[in-house]
């Protein structure tokens, strides 16, 4: 695939999309308008900012969520990074990075497919100051007897499966909690 795809598949999700309300709808519209200003808006290359993609990843029953111990943030948040050039859609990244961090091959896309929009400044891996604008979807891991095995990345600290309603102190609060109710699921 190339840029100008994973653009216009992010573009289009985003216009479709149903926010699950106002704050949500106006980062919609915040969002659209960066892409609409910056053509490579979906690489890391792009220094003002750019789109990520991220995964809450639950077990096949909803009862448990992967989360991962990030180095830069400290705290446990879902899967997710950034898009490559090859990836064929904004969702397909979120898929990609998933798989990559956890591990477990057989991920689905959930039909919910998009759950929240967040952004936050960050020093990524371009060593300087920037914006991340990130588009987190759902994904389900395919049923198993028990969990699904999962493969840390060197990406990660630390990476363990957690009860929806006993997630661990350090979680990225109000996020994790609110992305597995929009899932959902009760916290």
């Amino acid at each position: 695939m190339s840029t100008e795809s994973l653009h216009a598949s992010t573009v289009a999700l985003l216009t479709t999309w149903q926010a699950p309300d106002s704050d949500q709808d106006s980062l919609r519209h915040t969002v659209l308008a960066f892409l609409g200003a910056a053509p490579e808006g979906c690489l890391r290359r792009s220094v003002p900012g750019h789109i990520t993609a991220s995964t809450l990843v639950l077990d096949a029953e909803h009862r448990h969520v992967l989360l991962t111990l990030h180095p830069r943030v400290g705290k446990w948040i879902q899967l997710g990074g950034h898009c490559e050039p090859e990836d064929e859609s904004i969702s397909a990244a979120a898929v990609r990075e998933a798989r990559e961090e956890s591990g477990i091959p057989d991920l689905q896309l959930s039909a919910s497919g998009l759950l929240a929009l967040h952004t936050h400044p960050i020093t990524c891996s371009l060593g300087v100051p920037t914006r991340h604008l990130d588009l987190r979807f759902l994904v389900t891991a395919a049923p198993a007897e028990g969990l699904p095995p999962i493969s840390r990345s060197g990406e990660s600290v630390d990476l363990r499966w957690w009860p929806v309603d006993a997630l661990p102190e350090n979680t990225e609060y109000p996020h994790i909690p609110r992305l597995i109710a929009l899932a959902g699921q009760p916290v």
